[in-house]
């Protein structure tokens, strides 16, 4: 049964709002109200409302709802990116206005750039000192760079499930995977445990944030369940209390240090790439400078 959303004969008037767009955009990113709201840190009614304040405004439907699925219409694919652009175009006004420099601002979900992170705000600091780099973390797929919370992210995975006209990305590096285990976990006495040491056990994941799914597995041996945390915060919790185990890159070890939590090198398991990635139409025009000082970073051999 389809659950409709009424358009008003009399629409609202006016041009879409800022929350309007922001609320859009997240949708699109994260691909439930829920997620959504996380990523924009309000209530899941909070957008369910804008998105039909601005499908009233705009006379056409952006978001079909159904009882058992949530996608944009064509209408609303064809509105993402110019959303987008609008966003980014506003926050430039306001940079005009101020005659300041505004902050580029970096998102990511985890790990940022794991070891290089300092290495690259202090490089930066001195390169560029009117503009600052804002770094915030972002529970995101896309770390906020959709909902124009962020102007340049940094995503861990193939980006497969990014492809889209209006980002554009490039590959920094690759990170060896890591087992993440509780104080005292029997892997810890192994020499070299990998992926297939984890069959049977429980497993905490980050959907849609983190990298690790069934899919590192065989079809007929991996681990009893995977246990869902919404952050990064959360599946240290699950860890350190002996719940579960995890799976995630070097950098989480250097970001997320937790002293009940041992982080082990996976052995054979297959590395993860880690993205840049920006608007394809009117970016930040510090995102030039910052690709940049990551190219030198990574070629003059940067911490990794």
């Amino acid at each position: 049964m389809r659950v409709g959303v009424h358009l008003c004969s009399s629409r609202m008037n006016g041009d879409p709002d800022p929350r309007h767009l922001r609320a859009l955009l997240a949708l699109a990113g994260e691909g439930t109200f829920t997620d959504a709201a996380i990523a924009l840190g309000i209530s899941q009614s909070a957008v369910s409302r804008a998105l039909a304040q601005l499908e009233d405004l705009l006379g056409t439907r952006l978001v079909e709802r159904t009882t058992r699925s949530l996608g944009l219409t064509a209408a609303g694919e064809r509105a993402v990116p110019a959303a987008s652009a609008a966003l980014r175009a506003l926050a430039a006004v306001r940079e005009a206005v101020s005659g300041a420099p505004r902050p580029l601002r970096l998102g990511y979900s985890w790990g940022a750039l794991g070891r290089r992170t300092t290495t690259v705000l202090q490089i930066w600091r001195r390169r560029h000192p009117g503009v600052p780099l804002e770094v915030h973390r972002v529970d995101a797929r896309d770390a906020g760079l959709r909902s124009g919370v962020v102007d340049v992210a940094v995503i861990r995975g193939d980006g497969d499930d990014l492809h889209d006209p209006a980002v554009v990305s490039e590959l920094l590096f690759e990170e060896q995977r890591v087992l993440a285990l509780p104080v005292g976990h029997r892997l810890l006495d192994e020499p070299a445990p990998g992926l297939d040491a984890l069959v049977g056990e429980t497993v905490a994941v980050t959907p849609p944030i983190g990298t690790t799914t069934r899919a590192l597995w065989p079809d007929d041996a991996g681990p009893a369940r995977l246990v869902r945390s919404a952050n990064t915060d959360e599946w240290l919790t699950a860890i350190a209390s002996g719940d579960a185990v995890g799976v995630t890159t070097e950098a989480t070890a250097f970001q997320h240090p937790h002293p009940d939590v041992v982080f082990v090198p996976a052995a054979g398991a297959p590395r993860v790439p880690v993205l840049l990635v920006w608007p394809a139409v009117a970016p930040h025009p510090a995102v030039a400078q910052l690709r940049v000082l990551l190219t030198d970073v990574l070629r003059d051999g940067g911490p990794s």
